[in-house]
Formats: C-alpha cells, structure tokens, sequence
C-alpha cells in the first residue's frame, strides 16, 4: 500500500496524457509479451507519468530513447507478473479494491467524492485510475505469493545471526540507492562479461561525477529504476547479505565496487546513515491461541465462491452448533487443517498484517467474517488470549523476521528474472 500511495497518488495532479490537445497518432505495437500486446499509447501515457515523477524527485532525466526503453521493460516486467496473477486465478475484487481507494483518498485528505473529483478534473480516468491501483495491488500479492511466502529460514540460521553482536536489531540504519545489472539464468561467460563491462561503464561514469540518480533510472533492471533506484531507510540487519557488508565501509555519498550476486551485477551508495538504538524486545507480549480455515482462490473457486462456502461453514458453527476443528479438517488447504485449524499460540507480527487484524479485533470464544489475505480467504476464531514473558522467544523470531527480509530482495530479483528468462518477448520499439 505504501507503494501505491506513493507511486499513484503523487501523480494526482498532473495532466493525463490522453487530454492533452495536438494531432492523434495511429496506434500501433512497440512489443509483444507472451499472448498480449503494449501499445505506443500505453507506453506514451507511461513516459509522461515517469517523466512528472521524476522531475518532482528532482531526477535529472535520461535521453528520450533510454527513457523510453526503460519504461517499456518495466511495463513487459509488470505485465508478466500480472499474466502470472491472471492464469492463477489471483484476484482482487471490488470490495478489498474500494477499501484501498479509501485509503489513499484518507492519505490525501479528502473524501472519495472529493478524490474522484479531483482526478476526474485533472483528466485522469476514475476507470483507469482504479485499474492501475487493482494491477499495484496485484503486483503485491503476487510478490507476496509467489516469492516472500516461500522464504524458510532455519533455526541454525536464527542461532548463527543472533551469535554474532554486529546483528543487534535496529543497532544502525541506511538510506542507500542502487543500480541493477540483471544476468541471465545459467548466463554463459561471454553474456557475463558483456554484462559486467556494462557496469564497469556506468561504475566509471559514477566516479567521473555524473549523477547517480540518473544513471539507475538509465541502466538499472531493477524495479526501482525509475525511482532512481532509491532503496529508501533500511536497518543493517534487513539488508542482503552482500549489500550489508559493502555499506560498513562505505560513508555518506560513497558508492561501492561492482558486487556480484545470483541476480547479476550491483552498485550500491550510501545516501545518508544514522545510528539506531538497540530494539528493545518486551518481556511480556499478548499471545493468541486461534484456529481457521483457509480456501484458496483457484481457476474454479473465485473469491465470491470462496467467501461464500466459508460464509456457510460459518452459518455452521455459528447457528447450527457444528464443531470448527471438525470443519477445518475438511475443507481447510491449511497444513493446520490435521490439527483442526489450530495455529497454536500466535504473537504479534507472525502473520500477515490482514489476518492479524481481523484476528485481533475477535474476543475469545468470537468467529470472524469472511477474511482475505494474499493466501486465500480465512475463517478466524480465537481460542484464547494470554500474556507470557517472552523476551528470548521474541528476540528469536525478530531475527527470523530480519532474516526473511534479508532474503526477500535477493530472491525476488532471482525471481523476476526467471520469469522474464521463461518469456517470451517480441520488440517492435523502432517499428514506425
């Protein structure tokens, strides 16, 4: 959501590029991605929103045809993805679509009658806005699923972060940018050294003074380029591995030597860095005994299919007196589904922010509604609630957590290019 308040919302006031008065151009094909086609006006309309994004950055621009070609592979990048979305059956529906509206209205201050108003008068389409913001959404969940979900961090791993002191959570923090030069899967060693000449170039261009903002939003494969590779404010112990350890060295305005990793080639500088306290870890912390049933969303069961059986599994229990762990057995795709549903004792943090919600908004003994989170849709009952000193557990699964975040870029840009290696992609840029 933070992604979309930013990237979408900061574009409000701007003049869409449809409204804009002069000659109308034929339509025609600049690439071909898989079954699906992006249009000149697709990617013209996307320039011009690049374009205002990074002037309000204060990005020096790139030329035109760089620009251009950046743009159009970050659009091929998002419309794999959402293909991806698209053939399973990942959805997102108008319910949980107007809840996120709400909220980036809220950020701007206004109403939703206002919201709309205000883009409509700007030139932007209410149609078209809300389809951008379901693809940002979209691009999130599959993310979600696809990559953050199937981290596994192990307990020797835990042990080994917490040996060392260096990896105290929240000991220091860095705002750091980065430039991307992605290498193919089982790239051969001509197409590496072509790729790391490529970032000796742009390594060369750093040192002789050019802008380091311009030059990601130039080269990088990343899918913050366009934002001048800006990582933003990341804790040390959050960092990937190699990122982490070239910063130590690094201060304020300094830019690293090529690192290497399974994505390809990176560059990284330190913007700015402070020290952060020692996160202080709560001996006591409130603790959730619940149980639910989770039915994914698949090729035959769409979220109103989904929201519906588990509104009658509810009706169930609720009216009919029937028993949720012999339930969950049955229709859960949970692994809990053995154990009735039952997750045990949960602690803040542990699950996703949407489940956590609903669950924490439930009494004891209390059913939830129907929930969506990106695995599915859920019933939630909790159990009971306690509190329990805790201080070692919580230190633990902070540094799980640091560990899962630690290896969420890593295995998200190993994951873009697989799929991009997968794809198939048909240029037609210099067609006229």
């Amino acid at each position: 959501m933070k992604l979309i308040v930013s990237l979408l919302a900061a574009s409000l006031f701007t003049h869409s590029a449809l409204a804009a008065d002069g000659p109308v151009e034929v339509d025609s094909i600049v690439a071909v991605v898989n079954s699906e086609v992006i249009t000149r006006s697709d990617l013209r309309l996307r320039i011009e929103q690049v374009t205002r994004q990074l002037s309000r950055q204060g990005t020096a621009l790139p030329p035109a045809d760089v620009l251009e070609k950046q743009v159009l592979e970050r659009q091929i990048m998002e419309r794999l993805q959402l293909q991806l979305a698209n053939e399973t059956s990942l959805r997102i529906d108008d319910v949980a679509l107007d809840r996120a509206l709400g909220r980036i209205a809220d950020n701007n201050k206004l109403s939703m009658t206002d919201f709309r108003k205000a883009l409509e008068k700007d030139g932007l389409s209410w149609d078209r806005f809300r389809e951008e913001v379901r693809n940002e959404i979209l691009l999130t969940r599959v993310r979600e699923r696809e990559v953050e979900g199937r981290i596994v961090v192990s307990d020797a791993e835990v042990n080994n972060f917490l040996a060392h002191p260096e990896n105290v959570v929240g000991k220091e923090e860095y705002n750091l940018s980065h430039i991307l030069f992605r290498t193919p899967e089982g790239a051969s060693p001509e197409q590496l050294a072509r790729v790391r000449a490529k970032a000796e170039d742009v390594a060369a261009r750093i040192a002789r003074g050019e802008a380091f903002d311009k030059l990601a939003a130039s080269y990088s494969d990343a899918p913050d380029a366009l934002s001048g590779g800006s990582l933003g404010w990341r804790s040390a112990e959050r960092l990937p591995g190699i990122f982490a350890d070239a910063v130590a060295a690094l201060k304020p305005g300094q830019t690293s030597p090529i690192l290497r990793s399974a994505a390809g080639f990176h560059i990284v500088r330190l913007v700015d860095s402070k020290g952060g306290s020692q996160a202080v870890v709560p001996a006591q912390v409130q603790q959730t005994h619940a149980r639910h049933i989770l039915i994914k969303t698949s090729e035959v069961v769409s979220d109103a299919d989904a929201r519906r059986r588990l509104t009658d599994l509810r009706d169930r229990v609720v009216q009919g007196g029937a028993s949720f762990a012999d339930l969950a057995k049955v229709h859960s795709a949970d692994l809990s589904a053995s154990k009735g549903g039952d997750l045990g004792w949960v602690y803040p943090g542990d699950t996703v922010p949407e489940f956590e919600q609903a669950m924490d908004a439930l009494k004891p003994g209390e059913l939830s509604q129907p929930v969506q989170s990106p695995f599915g849709w859920h019933l939630i009952m909790v159990e009971e609630r306690r509190v329990q000193d805790v201080s070692d557990d919580r230190k633990r699964a902070a540094a799980r957590n640091a560990l899962r975040e630690r290896k969420a870029d890593e295995a998200y840009q190993d994951w873009l290019r697989q799929l991009r290696d997968r794809a198939y992609v048909e240029y037609r840029l210099e067609e006229k």
